[in-house]
């Protein structure tokens, strides 16, 4: 069994029968009094942050996770379907899994966590950016290209992002999954 000498940042360590992910932590020595380990932690099944504080040489239970690509195939009823491209092997990860799957695009290559020990996926990570067409969105104004002013659009995910006022149907725009926001215009 390990204990908080141990911690470091992005551990898996099971607390109170729930696997978390060290976010953050700092071994704080007071002068007066015992030293404490102050962290942050992320809830795995939930993604919930919260902050811990663990006194010096308290047992932390470690939990072994490996990060693997895989490639998304297709849905499957409210699964997703996803492939390891080195041994072909197919996993069904559940919708509640997918952080946001209006931006699962086919062939895409995504990272799963898994727990090691009980081969169970844990988190699925989008890639950080994916590039995309848009199918829909207003047409813009000439000459209304010097204001941040942004518009709705549906890119060809299905998602909806906000797009700057000069992105016309049928350009390719660059898209930030985790804010879910535009990042620039790609050019062919």
């Amino acid at each position: 069994m390990a204990t908080t000498a141990d911690i470091r940042n992005g551990l898996c360590i099971k607390h109170n029968e729930k696997l978390f992910q060290i976010i953050e932590f700092q071994h704080v020595k007071p002068g007066k009094g015992p030293a404490f380990v102050r962290t942050k932690m992320r809830q795995i099944e939930t993604g919930k942050v919260l902050d811990n504080t663990f006194s010096a040489g308290h047992k932390i239970e470690i939990v072994r996770i490996e990060n693997r690509e895989y490639q998304y195939l297709y849905q499957e009823g409210t699964d997703f379907v996803f492939m390891n491209n080195e041994t072909f092997e197919q996993v069904h990860i559940p919708a509640k899994m997918v952080e946001k799957p209006d931006f699962l695009q086919e062939g895409m290559i995504c990272n799963i966590l898994f727990h090691a020990e009980e081969e169970m996926p844990l988190v699925l990570e989008l890639p950080m950016y994916i590039v995309s067409e848009v199918t829909y969105t207003e047409p813009g104004i000439k000459g209304d290209t010097a204001t941040n002013s942004m518009k709705p659009a549906t890119i060809a995910t299905g998602a909806q992002v906000k797009v700057p006022l000069f992105i016309e149907i049928g350009e390719v725009i660059k898209v930030d999954t985790a804010k879910g926001v535009y990042v620039e215009r790609v050019k062919n």
